[in-house]
């Protein structure tokens, strides 16, 4: 069911690792296999700490991962097939686009078995989905399919399971093509906007616009444009 445990945070931490460092590297794609995207923590793991600061270094594991996949500096997407539940759905906020399989199902479930969020659900999707419909999700512990959850703006698109995949990669694929400086700051943009004022938000933008013009990739895309053909973006 792909549960959280430290050698799986420790291998997503260093698959991002690999990828940032990497320039090929245009987008990551998070996904599970079997019946599960993610099921969540592995509460066996959990119970079986022996000591009592056990259970707090695992909360700050899967929180240090969480913020690092948040923060990436490359469009990351998750591709559901299966299962997004608690720990998944913290990972699935955590990316930055979300396709799924129909009929996949997602949920909190915490509030299922007494627990808490610790890795950014009662942080992260009131800001993703809005106040009133993630307390219905963190107060009733109910999963919702995928398609119900792209009204409410969690997922992007719904496909059938057969496609995900092709689709996916599709996605990819087209912002394979565009700047990767552009992407970085754009992303930039849009998270640091979230957490200020729209005034200080629209003047960061203007000032990263400023910035951006003396970029190659810039000139690259007006040139192209002029040129009557596709760029050809260095990340520059």
């Amino acid at each position: 069911m792909n549960a959280l445990t430290p050698e799986l945070l420790g291998g997503i931490d260093h698959a991002l690792h690999e990828a940032e460092k990497n320039p090929e590297v245009r987008a990551v794609v998070l996904t599970g296999t079997g019946r599960a995207f993610c099921a969540g923590a592995d509460l066996k793991f959990v119970q079986a700490q022996s000591d009592a600061d056990g259970p707090r270094r695992f909360l700050d594991l899967v929180l240090a991962t969480m913020n690092r996949l948040d923060s990436f500096p490359k469009p990351v997407i998750a591709a559901l097939n299966g299962l997004a539940l608690a720990g998944g759905l913290e990972l699935v906020l955590c990316c930055d686009l979300v396709l799924a399989a129909r009929g996949v199902k997602i949920g909190d479930a915490h509030a299922n078995y007494g627990l808490l969020p610790g890795g950014g659900s009662s942080v992260r999707l009131p800001r993703a989905i809005g106040p009133a419909r993630a307390k219905y999700l963190l107060f009733t512990g109910d999963f919702f399919t995928a398609e119900e959850l792209v009204a409410a703006g969690l997922v992007n698109q719904v496909v059938d399971a057969a496609e995900l995949e092709a689709a996916t990669q599709a996605l990819v694929d087209k912002i394979a093509t565009k700047s990767p400086l552009g992407l970085r700051r754009m992303k930039t943009l849009v998270d640091d906007g979230l957490q200020q004022p729209i005034e200080t938000a629209l003047r960061l933008e203007l000032l990263a616009s400023e910035v951006h013009s003396h970029s190659a990739d810039q000139r690259e895309g007006l040139l192209a444009f002029q040129e009557k053909r596709s760029p050809r973006f260095t990340g520059q």
